[in-house]
């Protein structure tokens, strides 16, 4: 095809795969988008999804969670995207492309992103039913369905990063799980021998069993073809239902050779520094499928990013080449960071190594440095936390000694090395290549002032997400270093965060917001009356720890009353005419008839609204201030409790109905959610609480949208945190999985007064998780592996919470001076507010907004208030 004189030329993307997204991004950002037609042929039936995540689907993100595909990119940048139409055929002297569904269409520039595919060993029976691959999502949905229908037992062969994660995933599914690897060690490619070792102790605790220095003979079958085991090469049989192959990929160059492309000897498309093929300047290959000038063909997603902005570049005729990349990897298998960088296996020549191992722990960590100390590579199992930094450093001589960067703090020798020690030149983000002298660009020339800014600004950290953690130290030195002064106090009241104030009324047992002010708050403050942002958030401190320090965790208690919000105030949610809601609780959404009746009894006697949440409760509207407690009294009397919409603490638990009625469900869901939500109740925090415990992976009680959310098992519980599904929702992460019963009550009861202990004041868990130093990470090690040493007290602190837990709504009925304050009127206590009417609607009332608009008293046809007067 030649592009006649004045009419658009066309560039065509076989390929939408990660690679193939980032051409399309770098063609926008260089406005090839605006002066050329683009047309993507993608094979799969779904655009281009981070596949570097793909094991986290068996963690319950959904396929939709793992696109990286936003339609209104392809939309706003006329992108013609045609899904599951792979391309078939190249006729490159007509300068075609034909695809499957035999459309036909011309180029001026063709660019390959055809990825790769999986390597199968060529053993018989190799196709059997049950076996599988491990590559796309489709392969993920084969294997789920097959695993929970047909198999108890799975093996996977091959022992490198997906091999690893393929074992995970069938463990998480249930599975006994197998790991079968021809290499003496897992991973061989990115650890040596001593990283191995570290590896497979710590992944052998964990359940699986490994299979090391074997390969795979055959494959057994039974009558009907599926498989009942695999023969080993040193002649042992391994009894399984269920096979994937996870032993390597190779190009896929077919389409390319079938062109008349020149190919390597071991495969891949031939290119040139600049991306283009050697057979044909019109022609282009990237990512996976692409042998580069270097003659390696690049099987992780940076290099890939790099030669796909090398490619744009070229076709805007700017200047740009692929030499060659850095194939260091940070990764976190089956909860284990393993990371490898630089010369990790020390092949320079007279390079030495400097080894810290303690199998105990399962930390294994080897430093290659060369005669003159500069730092060549190295390898980090089960402790990766410097990784970001180290890598960096790569190529240099670091500032302290090697010794000093292996050893673990608590030996007394261990130094952290800060953002200071890195050079300009340093990369920090190897997936967009982007070195600290950009980052710190970012903050003095763009005026940069949080990690998401920067990430923005420089496409740091939106990658892989290793460098995130080295990311925000930097950015807090590089303004700490701009003279910046960022205030970080609570209030004008405190200089103090909210985690500080929390420190300091646990260390010193305040027990009143007065004393707190008067010591600790800032100079012009103290002896004041304090504000409204700092009273109800200290109230919240105080009251949470209350059982602790010694103070009343009755929140209408003394000075506590007077800290409070509004909702607070009266133990009942404000509406917008003045009337209040009433919510009593329902634990797991399980309710009696003769409570059902109840509420209804109430709610015809006091003319209330009803209405079925969310969150499985019953909510009635329409309650006036002084009618609050003759509700609340008829409900304590039958048994209910305060379910806490009014307040910062735990809202509901709510359930699916479980293996006890549900034929899907492996575990009991509502036991389980009625239990979590009466250990948790009258629990305040930073922010609401909520939490669903659903009985399996189909997830109908919505449990990852939760701050804590549970979904059982075969084997037990997995625990999600971080979860939102409010205004910016975000679906929770895997904390941890397969728990007991026991392990996931402790390991909740941390999560949630480590969540209680370090946010900001009215931080949801899922602001709170991505803020945090180190993320999900981070919160990981402090709860599952008590990384600093305080689960023992975060246990303390929830269990006085669980000893000393008192229903609000009951001391109250209980006590008339507590009853005197539920009134409209202070000089006239037994004058109902004018303005808090209603009319009908739908057999039920609704405020008359028209009337709290203009401020008149009610008409004749107005239900002012409601029965009994």
């Amino acid at each position: 095809m030649t592009t006649a004189p004045g009419a658009t030329p066309t560039i065509v993307l076989v390929g939408h795969g990660m690679v193939g997204q980032r051409f399309l991004e770098a063609l926008a950002e260089r406005g090839l988008t605006a002066t050329h037609r683009v047309v993507v042929l993608c094979e799969e039936p779904r655009p281009a999804y981070d596949r570097v995540a793909l094991t986290s689907y068996f963690s319950g993100r959904t396929p939709e969670e793992l696109s990286l595909t936003d339609m209104r990119f392809i939309d706003d940048h006329g992108i013609e995207l045609y899904v599951g139409e792979p391309a078939e055929t190249i006729d490159r002297g007509a300068k075609t492309v034909t695809a499957r569904s035999g459309r036909v269409l011309g180029y001026d520039v063709l660019v390959l992103a055809t990825g790769s595919y999986p390597f199968v060993p060529p053993v018989p029976r190799k196709d059997a039913v049950g076996c599988f691959v491990y590559r796309t999502i489709e392969d993920l949905l084969a294997i789920e369905e097959y695993a929970r229908t047909k198999a108890r037992t799975g093996a996977v062969v091959g022992g490198g990063l997906l091999g690893l994660e393929a074992a995970g995933a069938l463990k998480g599914l249930g599975l006994t799980s197998h790991i079968v690897e021809f290499a003496p060690r897992l991973m061989p490619v990115q650890v040596d021998e001593g990283g191995g070792a570290a590896l497979l102790r710590t992944i052998e605790e964990m359940g699986l069993t490994v299979h090391t220095g074997v390969g795979t003979q055959e494959i057994v079958t039974d009558s009907s073809g599926a498989v009942t085991g695999m023969r080993l090469s040193d002649g042992s049989e391994l009894a399984t239902d269920l096979v994937v192959f996870s032993a390597g990929v190779r190009p896929r160059d077919q389409l390319a050779r079938d062109a008349g492309l020149t190919v390597g000897e071991r495969g891949g498309i031939a290119v040139d520094e600049r991306c283009r093929t050697v057979s044909d300047p019109d022609v282009f290959a990237i990512g996976e499928c692409a042998l580069a000038a270097d003659g390696r063909v690049y099987g992780l997603v940076a290099p890939g990013y790099e030669q796909a902005e090398t490619a744009a570049a070229t076709i805007a005729a700017d200047e740009a080449s692929f030499t060659g990349a850095d194939l260091s990897t940070k990764l976190k298998l089956l909860g284990v960071d393993v990371a490898s960088f630089g010369d990790a296996h020390g092949t320079t020549e007279d390079c030495l190594d400097v080894v810290y191992s303690d199998a105990r722990a399962g930390l294994y960590k080897k430093l290659v440095v060369a005669r003159d100390g500069t730092l060549l590579g190295g390898v980090l199992v089960g402790d990766a936390e410097a990784y970001g930094t180290l890598r960096a450093l790569t190529g240099s001589v670091p500032p302290v000694s090697p010794e000093s960067l292996v050893l673990p703090a608590e030996a007394g020798s261990g130094e952290r090395l800060g953002p200071s020690a890195l050079p300009d030149e340093a990369i920090v983000c190897s997936c967009h290549n982007v070195s600290k002298g950009a980052i710190r660009r970012a903050v003095g020339e763009h005026r940069c002032t949080t990690v998401p800014e920067v990430k923005k600004c420089t496409k740091a950290g939106t990658g892989c997400g290793s460098c995130v953690k080295v990311l925000g130290r930097l950015v807090d030195a590089e303004l700490a270093a701009s003279g910046v002064e960022v205030d970080k106090g609570l209030c004008g009241c405190f200089a103090q965060t909210r985690e500080e104030l929390y420190e300091i009324v646990l260390a010193l047992r305040i027990t009143a917001y007065r004393d707190l002010l008067d010591r600790h708050g800032r100079e012009g403050a103290r002896g004041g009356e304090g504000c409204e942002t700092c009273k109800p958030a200290v109230g919240s401190i105080i009251a949470s720890l209350a059982p602790t320090i010694g103070a009343s965790g009755y929140v209408l208690d003394g000075e506590q009353a007077a800290l409070q919000d509004t909702n607070d105030h009266f133990l009942a949610n404000l509406q917008r005419n003045g009337s209040y809601s009433v919510v009593p609780r329902i634990p797991g959404g399980e309710i009696a008839p003769e409570k059902l009746i109840v509420i209804g009894e109430i709610a015809r006697d006091f003319g209330l609204y009803t209405k079925i949440t969310g969150g499985q409760r019953i909510d009635m509207f329409g309650a006036r201030v002084e009618q609050l407690p003759l509700i609340w009294t008829r409900l304590v009397d039958a048994g209910f409790e305060s379910g806490h919409a009014y307040g910062k603490a735990l809202r509901t638990v709510k359930s699916c109905v479980g293996s006890t009625w549900c034929r899907y469900g492996v575990q009991d869901s509502v036991r389980m959610a009625i239990d979590l939500e009466l250990r948790y109740r009258g629990l305040r925090s930073p922010h609401k609480l909520k939490s669903a415990v659903s009985g399996c992976q189909r997830e109908c009680a919505e449990a990852r949208s939760k701050d804590f959310g549970v979904i059982a098992t075969a084997s037990g519980w997995n625990l999600y945190v971080g979860g939102n599904g409010g205004a910016i929702p975000r679906h929770a992460d895997l904390l941890a999985q397969d728990l007991s019963d026991a392990e996931l009550v402790r390991l909740i009861d941390r999560f949630l007064m480590f969540y209680i202990r370090t946010a900001d004041r009215l931080e949801r868990t899922s602001t709170w998780l991505e803020r945090i130093p180190g993320g999900l990470d981070h919160v990981r090690d402090v709860v599952v592996h008590d990384a600093l040493g305080i689960c023992d007290e975060l246990e303390q602190l929830m269990r006085a919470h669980v000893a000393h837990h008192r229903d609000e709504w009951a001391q109250t009925v209980a006590d008339p001076e507590k009853l005197a304050r539920f009134v409209s009127f202070v000089n006239a206590p037994d004058t109902p507010d004018p303005v808090v009417a209603f009319v009908p609607e739908r057999d039920q009332i609704k405020p008359d907004l028209p009337l709290l608009s203009i401020g008149l008293r009610p008409a004749d046809d107005v239900l002012e208030g409601s029965a009994p007067r």
